[in-house]
C-alpha cells in the first residue's frame, strides 16, 4: 500500500470530522416520515384520555366481585364518541372504545349476559375491577418520554404522533446533495440507441434514489463530458442549489481523462484524501470545497459508486443528521472467503436463515466493480478488514443493511 494510500478507518475519520450536526426545524406531522427528531418527545397528554371499555359489553360498579348470576337493570347506553355519563345504579350498556360513565368500574362482554328483558341482564360469569378497562394513561402518560432525540420516524411513530394531537415535531434538517455524472460514453435517455463505445448512466440514477433513503435531499442531477470545465461549472450550479455534499462518479483514477482532482484544484479546493484502501473504489477522492461543502469523488465503476455511498457519504449524512455513528451486526458467514490482502472489501452479501432459524451471510459471486447484477440480488454488505485474508464458513464478520437506516430481513429461501 502506498504512502498516500489511507486505511478506510483513517479517511472515515476526516471525513466525520469535515461535518457537523444541521440545525433543527419545524415539521408538519404530516410530512414527517423519515425525517430524524432533534430533541426527546415529550407526551402533554394521557393516552388513552380516558377509561374505555376494551369491548362491547355492561359496564358496572360493585364490591371486589360481582358474581356470576347477579342481575342488574340496565340504566342506559355509552357509544364510542359518547361524552361524559353519570352512572346511578345498575349496568349501562356499552361499545368498544367508549368511555367508562363515571362511578363503573369494571366491564363484562355481552356473551356473558342473558337478557331477561329491554332492560335487566344476568351476569353469566364474575367480574372484577379493572376487568375489560383501558385505563386513561395506561398507553402513555403525561409527561413521559415517548420519541427519542435521534428517532428516524417510521409510519408506527407517525400513529403515535397523531394519537397524542401533534400537528408538528422538531426535526433535523435533510442534507442537501448533489449528483455528478462524468463521462463522455454516458447516455441518459432510455430512448436513444447506444452508439458504439456508448453506455447507459446507471449511477445517477441508484444516487438518485438511494439518498433520499439514507435522509438526504437531492437538489441537483447532471451529467457532464470529460471537460474540467463543463465539471467545474456543473459543480458552481450544484453549489447555487445549495448542495452542501456533492458526489461525482468518475475522473477520480490516473487516465489522461481523470480531471477532477485537477479541476478541484483549479477552483481553490482543498483535498482531504485520495485514494482509501478498500475495494471497490480505492481511487475515492474527498475534498473540501470553498463555502464548506463536501465532495465525494467516487469512481465510475457502479459498485465502487455504491459502495463509496454507502461506507463514506452516508456516515457523514449521520453526522449531519445528529445520528451515532453506525455500528454492523456481526453474523457467522456462510461460505468460506478469502481476498487479497492490506485491503477492506466491501461484499455484496444475502442475509439468509436457515430451516432451524439460524443466520448466516452469504458472500454472493460476482464481485467485479461492474457487475450490477448481484447488488440487485443481495441485501446486505459484509465487510472484511484489510488485516484479514480468509476466513473459514462460520467466521464471524461484521454486516451492514443496504442503507445505514436499513438493515435486512432475512431471505425466506433456507441456506
Amino acid at each position: 500500500m502506498s504512502q498516500d494510500t489511507l486505511a478506510y478507518e483513517d479517511a472515515l475519520r476526516i471525513v466525520l470530522a469535515a461535518r457537523t450536526r444541521l440545525p433543527a426545524q419545524a415539521c408538519p406531522t404530516t410530512a414527517c416520515l423519515g425525517r430524524v427528531l432533534a430533541e426527546p418527545l415529550v407526551s402533554k397528554v394521557d393516552l388513552p384520555p380516558f377509561d374505555n371499555s376494551a369491548m362491547d359489553g355492561f359496564a358496572l360498579r360493585g364490591d371486589a366481585v360481582v358474581p356470576a348470576g347477579a342481575e342488574r337493570d340496565v340504566e342506559g347506553e355509552q357509544a364510542a364518541g359518547d361524552g361524559i355519563a353519570h352512572a346511578r345504579h345498575g349496568a349501562w350498556e356499552i361499545m368498544t372504545g367508549a368511555r367508562l360513565p363515571d362511578g363503573l368500574d369494571r366491564v363484562i362482554p355481552v356473551e356473558q349476559t342473558e337478557r331477561l328483558s329491554s332492560s335487566r341482564i344476568r351476569l353469566l360469569a364474575d367480574v372484577t375491577p379493572g376487568q375489560n378497562v383501558r385505563h386513561a394513561g395506561s398507553d402513555v402518560r403525561r409527561g413521559q418520554t415517548v420519541l427519542a432525540a435521534g428517532t428516524t420516524l417510521a409510519p408506527q411513530h407517525l400513529m403515535l404522533l397523531a394519537s397524542l394531537g401533534l400537528g408538528d415535531v422538531s426535526v433535523i434538517e435533510r442534507p442537501r446533495v448533489a449528483v455528478l455524472c462524468t463521462g463522455r460514453e454516458l447516455v441518459d435517455d432510455p430512448a436513444q440507441t447506444l452508439s458504439p463505445g456508448q453506455i447507459r448512466n446507471s449511477n445517477g440514477p441508484f444516487l438518485a434514489a438511494r439518498l433520499p433513503l439514507a435522509g438526504a435531499d437531492v437538489v441537483h442531477v447532471e451529467t457532464v463530458g470529460d471537460d474540467a470545465v463543463a465539471f467545474e461549472a456543473a459543480l458552481r450550479r450544484a453549489l447555487d442549489a445549495g448542495a452542501q455534499l456533492i458526489i461525482s462518479s468518475g475522473a477520480v483514477s490516473m487516465g489522461r481523462y481523470d480531471f477532477v482532482p485537477q479541476a478541484l484544484e483549479h477552483i481553490g479546493a482543498e483535498t482531504l484524501f485520495h485514494k482509501v484502501a478498500i475495494r471497490p473504489g480505492k481511487p475515492l477522492l474527498c475534498a473540501r470545497l470553498p463555502g464548506n461543502a463536501l465532495l465525494f469523488g467516487l469512481p465510475g465503476n457502479p459498485i465502487a459508486v455504491a459502495v463509496g455511498l454507502r461506507f463514506f457519504v452516508e456516515p457523514a449524512l449521520r453526522v449531519m443528521l445528529g445520528l451515532p455513528q453506525e455500528m454492523p451486526r456481526r453474523v457467522p458467514l456462510f461460505n468460506a472467503y478469502s481476498k487479497k490482502p492490506r485491503l477492506r472489501f466491501h461484499l455484496k452479501s444475502r442475509l439468509r436463515i436457515d430451516g432451524e432459524g439460524r443466520l448466516a451471510i452469504e458472500v454472493l459471486g460476482g464481485q467485479e466493480s461492474y457487475r450490477i447484477q448481484p447488488l440487485a440480488d443481495a441485501n446486505a454488505w459484509a465487510v472484511v478488514p484489510a488485516d484479514i485474508d480468509a476466513l473459514a464458513a462460520g467466521s464471524l464478520v461484521d454486516v451492514y443493511g443496504p442503507g445505514h437506516l436499513e438493515f435486512p430481513l432475512p431471505c425466506e429461501s433456507p441456506i
